[in-house]
Order: C-alpha cells, then structure tokens, then sequence
C-alpha cells in the first residue's frame, strides 16, 4: 500500500469518529426536577464549553427529591466498593441528607478552597448538611426558602411571627392553608418552623447533639399545632397551596419562594400576591455541588463549579431563569442584576430578613422525629 493511501485512509477513518470521541468529557449527574437537568445541558453546558474548547459537558438527571440523590449515593457507592480507579460521574447535585451520609463515607473529594468563589458563602448550609460536618466538601448551588405567601387584598397586616399567625388563624379560620407533611416539603418546611417556635431550643435542633428524650419536650407545641389545624385547611400539595391562594380559597399559605414567583410570571397568582418569613424562622434548603472522591476529571470539575457559583452566573442562570435564591451570599450579586429583578426577589424577603429567619432544617434524626411525631400527635 502507497503511502499517500496510507494516509488518505487514515485521514477518512478519523472523520467517521464521533465528535465526543474526540472531546475532553465532563459527565454532570444531578437529582432534582427536569429543570435542574435543562439547566446544565442548556445553560450551564454550552456555557462552559464555549469558555474550554474541546470539552464537552454530559448531564444526567437522577430523579426529583432525596430518592434522586439516593440513586447518585448507589452509583458512587458501588464504585467504592469495586476498587474504580476513576468513577464516572465527575461533578454531582444532590440533596443535604445525601450529601452529609456522602462526606461520612469518603465518597466526595473536599474541593472548595480550591476555587475562588469558595469565600463567597458563608451561610451554615455550606458547612453543615442537617447535623454533618460537610466544610469544604460542597458547594451551595442554590438557596430554596419556604415563606408565608398571602393575598394583601385579604390580610391587611400580616402576621410577623408563629404567635402572631396562631392568633390570626384562630380569629380567621379556614382562611390559612398549608400541606400538612406528606404533601410537598413547604408543609413539612412549616412544622419544623412550628416546632422551632413553640417546642424549645430551635439552635440544638438545627445543630445538635441529638438526644431522643428531646422529643419529649414537643408535647404541648404539637398539641397547640393540632388545635391549629382545625381552623386550618390542608392543601393537596405545593402546588395546591398556590392555586388555593389562586382561587381565594384561602388568603395565607407556607410556599416555597422560587415556585411562588414562577406562577406569578406564569399569570397563575396575581401580581398583588406578596410573602411574609415568619419570625423566630422557617426553613430553607440548598442544593450541592460536589465532586467525587475519584472524578476522573476532578480539576475541570472545580472549575465548572466556580463557574457556575459565579456571582453573574448566579445572576443570570439561578435568580432570573429559575427565581432561586443564590447558593453564594446575596450581597455579591448587587450590581449584577437589574433593578426590577433585585426588588421582585428581594423587597418582600430583604437580605436582612433571610439572614435573620432563613433556618436549616433540623440534624436529620430530629428531623425524622418531628415527622413520626406529626403523624402521632398531630393527624391521629
């Protein structure tokens, strides 16, 4: 064979290679909702890429909630186990529970010194997933908070704290609706701040140490919250909650803050519709960034993060596109986004107000208390 043969077929097989052979591959695993995976396939990917040639960002949806970060823990796990000298997920999203029982078992590579928007968060999610020691490990994407939504139209002067909504709830009844704890995580958001509130020390539950007599002390803030709930209404869900606000059905609910301004861009809510965060708090809750122990693309991982934590990347993909609060601390993103998007998310809920009431959830064992508890003392 010719030379010049040689080298035409060589040059004709290279052209039927297909182009992510040729690519250096970045494979982004996250769980959550379909738009979480839409988010770095059409945004955050071709972002990244056009800013790193040759590289190609892969992104997989694991599924919505904490099952969705199960699934990812089950991947990384079973790679562990199999002595992988790489793992095939190189950057993963994933919920609190997951991520701290993450950490606990070396699955995750602690990465966040390393880049430079690491010292732009300082909330205690970032250190600290429901009772886990989590420093350095993670990296908040997102900040979801729960808040009280109410129609002004039907509430002159909405109640400041859980004492307050007590009140107005008995003088007001079946006007406040929320979704107990089985439909959606604003009702559960609701009770864990009810049980802050009203059942004693809320900063042990938040960070411990766990002590199962606690519990105990609950007694008579679940039995108040019981007495609630019959001049409440509770909603179908989430999303029952807002379309019960909607229809003026009822005039307050527990909404989850992201979800409440979508409707209202969506024409589902009125305009008019505004949010209170209930004194002495309520929670909130991130989701991570995180790379694992054995990334085979563990530097290329850091640096999508701090792209991606970014402060006008936070701007333009988090608050605007999604209506999320910043995983980063809000005062970073001043200047970075225009008036009318600063005051939509920011003059209900002021900065200073999330920094004052914006809780964690509970260390996960007392979180799974208040939820046995509820169903005890509460529904029977």
């Amino acid at each position: 064979m010719s030379t010049k043969l040689k080298i035409a077929l060589a040059l004709a097989a290279s052209l039927t290679l297909p182009a992510t052979a040729l690519a250096q591959t970045l494979n982004v695993a996250t769980a959550g909702d379909q738009n979480m995976v839409d988010y770095i396939k059409d945004f955050l990917g071709p972002m990244f890429e056009k800013a790193n040639p040759g590289v190609k960002v892969v992104a997989v949806g694991t599924g919505p909630g904490d099952s969705g970060s199960q699934k990812i823990y089950e991947k990384l796990s079973a790679q562990k186990a199999a002595n992988a000298d790489k793992w095939d997920f190189d950057v993963i999203v994933a919920h609190q529970k997951m991520s701290g029982q993450m950490v606990s078992e070396g699955l995750l590579a602690k990465y966040r010194e390393k880049i430079a928007t690491g010292a732009l968060v300082t909330s205690p999610t970032a250190s600290n997933a429901l009772g886990t020691n989590v420093d350095g490990f993670v990296m908040p994407m997102f900040q979801s908070q729960t808040a009280i939504a109410y129609n002004p139209d039907m509430v002159k002067a909405p109640p400041a704290t859980y004492a307050d909504l007590r009140e107005w709830v008995k003088a007001n009844p079946k006007k406040f609706g929320y979704n107990g704890i089985k439909g959606g995580m604003s009702g559960v958001a609701f009770t864990a701040g009810w049980v802050y509130a009203f059942g004693g020390d809320a900063e042990k539950l938040i960070k411990g140490p766990y002590e199962a007599a606690t519990k105990a002390s609950w007694e008579a803030a679940l039995a108040e919250l019981k007495a609630f709930n019959q001049n409440a209404v509770i909603t179908p869900g989430n999303a029952g909650t807002l379309d019960m606000l909607n229809r003026g059905e009822i005039a307050m609910g527990p909404v989850w803050v992201d979800m409440f301004y979508t409707w209202m861009n969506d024409g589902k809510l009125p305009p008019t519709m505004k949010l209170k965060l209930l004194s002495p708090g309520m929670p909130g809750q991130p989701m991570y960034y995180a790379v694992p122990a054995k990334a085979a693309q563990a530097e290329l991982a850091a640096k999508f993060i701090a792209m991606a934590t970014s402060p006008q990347v936070q701007a333009d993909g988090i608050v605007k596109k999604f209506n999320w609060y910043p995983g980063i601390d809000a005062k970073h993103l001043e200047g970075k986004l225009d008036d009318a998007t600063w005051k939509k998310l920011f003059s209900d809920l002021t900065p200073d107000d999330l920094s004052k009431n914006a809780k964690p959830f509970p260390i996960a064992p007392y979180f799974n208390d208040i939820l046995e508890s509820y169903e005890k003392k509460v529904v029977n």
